[in-house]
C-alpha cells in the first residue's frame, strides 16, 4: 500500500474503517415474527379456545346466570297456571263418573279424585307422596342456581310446576291439608286418568334422561366420555 503524504503508514482509523466496509450487516431474521402478525396469532389463538369452550359445553353454556332462572321460573309458572286452570274448569264443568268424548275413544274428560300419585298411581300414602313431593319441588330450587342448559332448565321447570300443582292439591283440596285428594280428568286408552301436572312431571323425566345420555351436565358442559 502506498504511503500517503501527513498519514502515519499503521494508522489505527484506516483499519478500522476498512474492517468496517468489510464486515457485512447481519440480515433480518425472517423467523422473528412482527408485531402485527404476533397480535393476529394472538387473536387467533383467543377465537378458537372460545370456539372449543363453548363446543365442549354443548353450545348451551354460558350467558348470564339469571336467564336460566328466569327460564326455569317460567315454565314452572306456565306449567303451574295451566294445571290450576284446566283443573277448575273440569271441577265446574264436568260431574264425576260421566265421561265426555272429546277425540272420540283417543281422549276423553273424566272427572275423579285421585288420593295416590300421578296416574293414580300409589292410593293411600297420600301423606307419603305429599312429603316427598315437596322435597323434590325443594330440591329442583336449589339445584337451580347451578343451571347454565336450556334443556335442563326446562326439564327443571316442569318438574317444579307438575310437582308444585298437585302439591296444592294435596295441600287445600278435602279431605284434608296433606291428604288432599288431586283433581285427575284427562283419560287416554290403556291408562290412568291424569291432569296437566302430570303430563309435566312425565316430560321432564323424558327430558333428563335424554340430557343425561347427551352427556350435558347442569352447568351446560359436555361430559367427556373415552
Amino acid at each position: 500500500m502506498q504511503r500517503t503524504p501527513g498519514t502515519p503508514l499503521n494508522d489505527p482509523t484506516s483499519s478500522d474503517q476498512v474492517e468496517d466496509e468489510a464486515t457485512p450487516e447481519p440480515a433480518d431474521d425472517p423467523s422473528a415474527g412482527s408485531p402485527s402478525s404476533t397480535g393476529e396469532d394472538a387473536v387467533a389463538s383467543t377465537t378458537s379456545s372460545s370456539a372449543a369452550d363453548v363446543a365442549a359445553r354443548g353450545g348451551e353454556a354460558g350467558g348470564r346466570p339469571w336467564k336460566w332462572t328466569v327460564l326455569f321460573g317460567g315454565v314452572g309458572l306456565v306449567v303451574l297456571f295451566l294445571d290450576q286452570l284446566t283443573k277448575a274448569l273440569a271441577l265446574a264443568h264436568l260431574t264425576p263418573g260421566e265421561p265426555v268424548d272429546v277425540i272420540g275413544s283417543l281422549l276423553k274428560f273424566n272427572l275423579i279424585r285421585n288420593s295416590g300419585a300421578a296416574f293414580s298411581l300409589g292410593a293411600g300414602y297420600t301423606p307419603y307422596i305429599s312429603a316427598i313431593q315437596i322435597a323434590v319441588a325443594l330440591g329442583v330450587v336449589y339445584l337451580s342456581r347451578k343451571l347454565r342448559s336450556v334443556g335442563w332448565a326446562v326439564a327443571f321447570g316442569l318438574l317444579f310446576g307438575g310437582a308444585v300443582g298437585n302439591i296444592l292439591d294435596r295441600i287445600f283440596r278435602e279431605p284434608s291439608p296433606f291428604h288432599g285428594h288431586v283433581v285427575d280428568f284427562l283419560q287416554t286408552p290403556h291408562w290412568a286418568i291424569f291432569n296437566v301436572a302430570d303430563m309435566a312431571v312425565t316430560s321432564a323425566a323424558v327430558l333428563l334422561v335424554i340430557q343425561t345420555l347427551r352427556g350435558i351436565r347442569l352447568d351446560g358442559t359436555r361430559e367427556h366420555r373415552k
